[in-house]
């Protein structure tokens, strides 16, 4: 070991009562990327309270509920390094409330400070995995990134490391389900072992143990609830905007700056449940066999998000094809076409956002499509305060009558992300489009696919058959009575 690589050791190890120290001393603040940067005065609290509470001799439990953008992945990083970094064969175990959050949000901000670590050599950093660069170790001297999942659990009961540290960290806890905190709180009961478990998140939900921590558990939790406002690196403008447009007083506005709790119930829009049972139906082909089919394109907002195309006959959906970011027009248009004829579709929806061009060169070819623009007007103006949120609405009830879901994560996962904006008036609003992607980092394209198929009423399209008839052929559309006992055989979208 050189001269320089033994006062690493020994400048680090001294900080392993002092995470704040740590963060002070393993990343170049004030140089490079982290010019004009500091550590924020929350984060300075919490890294405090982590030192001060590892003299206690119970586990250590911090909560905090705070608004939007101030750092928590950060501070998430920053204490997977000191813990990795300050004992050896030290254990921990990173979730959050999905999956995306963790590989799109959690684990790419521990990349970055990695990066920025003084002593990263010391430590393999995977797609799933931080642990130590000593072969002899790599199995006992490790954080690992977990999904959370009720089938998932053991691997939160099974975090065991007596006589050295274990840490779980939950990002975004509120969403995380009650059994994944009951099963953790059962592992972190190891004698003569620092235990330590934070939990962060936005306040989204009045209900479950993230809340419980600030109230009828708050005696074994310490806690924090950081208003967006007070932390410099917010983004002020966004944050006026919602206050604006949403009210100081609303749930969105409390639970996204000011870091308290709703006032109203659960905020997600389309329950978990109810997507997880819609994945779990089966259906008989024979039961969609006289149903309409609708075939829906929901565009891309950026180069890395996805161009969904959908199709929904009845009670089952699918998803029929994704592709990414393409400024092809024409070439859009074609497949759309190509995938109308073989799936037979009776109407063709396409998001107006990003799909008046694919729209134009699709009159060209004689298409008879339909834009639809999310933020326009709900058909059903007493319910819906826009037509995203009357599409969102049709679909969950479709969803109650038994509509099938492929098994599809990322499906699932989008359709259950938009969260409902109570207000004064009673209307059903969902939160704005780009406010779902900056919390879940990428467009939600596959669900909005799936939203855009209840768009607007359908019915059969129009086929020409020839009947024959005493005075020879004559051609019939399924729009047009035959004869007063035919009556009206428009067929409408189930809901």
């Amino acid at each position: 070991m050189t001269p320089e690589e033994s006062q690493l050791v020994t400048d680090i190890e001294s900080t392993a009562c002092d995470p704040l120290g740590f963060v002070k001393y393993a990343f170049p603040w004030g140089k490079g990327e982290l010019e004009g940067q500091k550590i924020e005065p929350w984060q300075h609290d919490i890294l405090e309270a982590i030192g001060k509470g590892l003299s206690v001799q119970q586990a250590l439990q911090i909560a905090v509920a705070s608004g939007h953008g101030l750092g928590k992945t950060a501070i998430v990083s920053w204490v997977i390094l000191w813990a990795l970094s300050t004992m050896e064969d030290s254990r921990g175990v990173v979730t959050a409330n999905t999956a995306t959050q963790l590989t799109t949000k959690t684990w790419p901000e521990l990349a970055i400070w990695h990066r920025r670590f003084i002593a990263r050599h010391w430590f393999t950093l995977t797609a799933t995995a931080i642990y130590s660069s000593d072969a002899a170790h790599e199995r006992t001297w490790r954080f690992d990134a977990i999904p959370w999942s009720k089938t998932t659990s053991e691997a939160f009961a099974g975090l065991h490391n007596k006589g050295k540290r274990v840490v779980l960290l939950f990002d975004e806890a509120s969403a995380i389900e009650d059994a994944i905190w009951e099963v953790s709180e059962g592992a972190l009961t190891d004698k003569d072992t620092e235990l330590i478990w934070l939990a962060f998140g936005n306040p989204t939900r009045n209900t479950g143990r993230f809340y419980d921590a600030f109230h009828k558990l708050k005696h074994r939790w310490i806690t924090r609830q950081i208003d967006s406002r007070s932390v410099g690196i917010t983004d002020k403008a966004k944050l006026g905007k919602w206050a604006a447009d949403y009210g100081e007083d609303s749930d969105f506005f409390r639970v996204r700056c000011r870091g308290e709790f709703p006032n109203v119930g659960d905020r997600q829009f389309i329950s978990t449940a109810l997507v997880e049972a819609a994945r779990k139906v089966v259906l008989h082909p024979a039961s969609q066999a006289g149903a309409v089919g609708i075939l829906t394109l929901d565009g891309a907002w950026t180069g890395g998000d996805e161009i969904v195309c959908g199709f929904r006959k009845g009670l089952s959906f699918k998803i029929c094809w994704v592709q990414a970011k393409n400024d092809n027009d024409i070439d859009l248009a074609r497949r759309l076409a190509t995938t109308e004829d073989e799936e037979k579709a009776d109407a063709v929806f396409i998001d107006q956002g990003y799909g008046t061009g694919v729209y134009s060169y699709g009159k060209e070819m004689h298409r008879s499509w339909t834009l639809i623009p999310f933020g326009g007007a709900a058909g059903k103006k007493d319910t819906y305060k826009n037509k995203r949120a009357e599409m969102y609405g049709d679909g969950r009830q479709w969803l109650r009558n038994g509509g099938q879901l492929p098994d599809d994560p990322a499906l699932a996962e989008q359709i259950c992300a938009p969260e409902q904006v109570f207000r004064d008036d009673g209307l059903i609003q969902l939160e704005a489009k780009e406010d779902i992607i900056e919390r879940i980092g990428y467009s939600p394209g596959r669900s909005d696919a799936w939203a855009l198929s209840f768009a607007l009423p359908v019915r059969h399209k129009e086929i020409d058959i020839p009947l024959l008839t005493k005075s020879g052929p004559q051609h019939w559309h399924p729009h047009q009575s035959l004869d007063q006992e035919a009556g009206d055989i428009e067929r409408r979208i189930p809901l």
